[in-house]
């Protein structure tokens, strides 16, 4: 793949700057990584996921770039912009809501531009699990409780492996984090209920770090009326697992990094 980190020069001698996927974050646009924010300011072409990425990202992009919603354009038109600027010698940028390796129909595009000899380089983000794990004040790996933590989503209009369906993972019983599947809500309640049980603790989390941000938690039994009350229909996480019964004042395991009676590669254990 055309994958390479700098600008480099085709026979003509004009000078081919690669295309720079980026990682926007969850909605905050302060969220964004340092190098993903100095790849936008010095961006001539912006191509956005409009329906996911807000506008404000759009305020690290210097006077005079141009911004495209590729909301309502398909792969193949999407490539096309991009070839287009990228052959006038434009430094372009395709902004991806969170972190563009999940769930960020990356892979295709490119593949796309692989096949039309056009460079990329990638810039990851912060995904929307974990930009709801900092509201929480939540840590999904908790010693002697989960060491695991599974992101998903329910087979939908995009399909799942048989071998990845939502029960056959949420039989580990581990911290999951379940994407794109709030419109599928009954399902996940009904398959969550068998694996963790119905009465087990689970949160909604609902466009994290936007200004709507909200965090609703609630029993699995009570997740589907939950997220009906709250008139959640889309931007959501299901969050769910045994960490979510930990509280601040109940925690009882606690890491070895730390522990004085451990030793590792950088602290003896105190003595007795």
């Amino acid at each position: 793949m055309q994958s390479v980190s700098d600008s480099w020069q085709d026979a003509g001698a004009n000078v081919r700057y690669p295309v720079q996927f980026i990682g926007a974050g969850p909605g905050d646009p302060d969220l964004i990584t340092v190098k993903g924010q100095k790849a936008l300011m010095k961006a001539d072409v912006v191509i956005y996921a409009g329906s996911l990425v807000p506008e404000a990202l759009l305020k690290w992009t210097r006077s005079g770039a141009i911004s495209i919603d590729s909301a309502s354009l398909n792969l193949e038109q999407i490539i096309d912009v991009i070839a287009e600027n990228w052959k006038d010698g434009k430094q372009v940028v395709r902004l991806h809501t969170g972190d563009p390796s999940l769930y960020g129909a990356i892979f295709e595009q490119m593949a796309a531009l692989n096949a039309k000899n056009i460079a990329f380089t990638v810039i990851p983000g912060v995904t929307a699990a974990f930009a709801a794990a900092a509201a929480m004040g939540l840590e999904y790996t908790l010693p002697e409780i989960s060491q695991t933590l599974i992101l998903t989503r329910m087979a939908g209009r995009t399909p799942v492996p048989e071998s990845e369906n939502l029960e056959s993972l949420a039989s580990h019983q581990a911290s999951m984090a379940i994407y794109l599947s709030i419109s599928l809500i009954d399902e996940v309640q009904a398959t969550l209920s068998k694996t963790y049980g119905p009465d087990a603790a689970c949160a909604i989390a609902y466009k994290i770090s936007h200004p709507e941000e909200r965090i609703v938690y609630t029993r699995i039994d009570q997740l589907s009326e939950t997220v009906r009350k709250e008139n959640i229909t889309r931007q959501a996480l299901v969050i769910v697992g045994k960490v979510l019964d930990v509280t601040l004042e109940s925690l009882k395991h606690r890491s070895k990094l730390y522990d004085k009676a451990f030793t590792h590669g950088f602290r003896e254990k105190e003595p007795q």
